[in-house]
């Protein structure tokens, strides 16, 4: 089954000011060590990145671009959103089809808004999905830490069958690709 990475979000104005995400540091090394054996696999790594009209993460700005550590290749595809779906208003859809695939893998910021959002809709449109459960984050927030937050989606999101496709919560390490 062709299978894609999707990294969500890993930008320098929401990984890089104060306070920063919880691990991020550690996040961002298992994105790239999971988009690196993607890439071996010949499995595609698609960025997708959050853009508004206005700074901080306005298009082309130094907030918007991904974050320093985040290692990318030239073959690695590039979608720009303006909501935490990344189908909604993209051509997400339209590139995964076209190169056929039909399980996703999804990593990056934040697990309460975009990667919760991303991984319902992508199970909605049929693909099956993979969450890397320790390759997503987010910041805390008043009603719970950003750990608890990351645990309640891994362990939530892999409950929902009602969409007729399985999305599974593994970590990164967990995750294979076949070529």
């Amino acid at each position: 089954m062709q299978t894609a990475v999707l990294v969500i979000d890993v930008q320098q104005g929401l990984f890089d000011p104060l306070p920063r995400p919880w691990q991020a540091d550690d996040v961002v090394a298992r994105i790239n060590t999971l988009t690196a054996r993607a890439r071996a696999a010949q499995v595609p790594v698609i960025f997708i990145q959050h853009t508004r009209a206005d700074e901080p993460l306005s298009a082309g700005s130094d907030s918007w671009q991904l974050q320093r550590n985040v290692q990318t290749e030239p073959g690695d595809l590039r979608i720009s959103k303006t909501t935490p779906d990344s189908f909604l208003r993209t051509d997400l859809q339209a590139q995964l089809d076209a190169l056929g695939v039909k399980h996703v893998v999804i990593c990056g910021y934040a697990s309460d808004f975009c990667v919760d959002t991303t991984t319902r809709r992508a199970a909605g449109l049929g693909y099956y999905v993979t969450l890397a459960a320790d390759a997503h984050t987010t910041h805390d927030q008043p009603h719970a830490s950003a750990e608890l937050i990351r645990t309640h989606h891994n362990a939530t999101l892999q409950n929902i069958e009602s969409f007729g496709v399985p999305i599974l919560a593994l970590n990164s390490a967990e995750i294979e690709f076949h070529s």
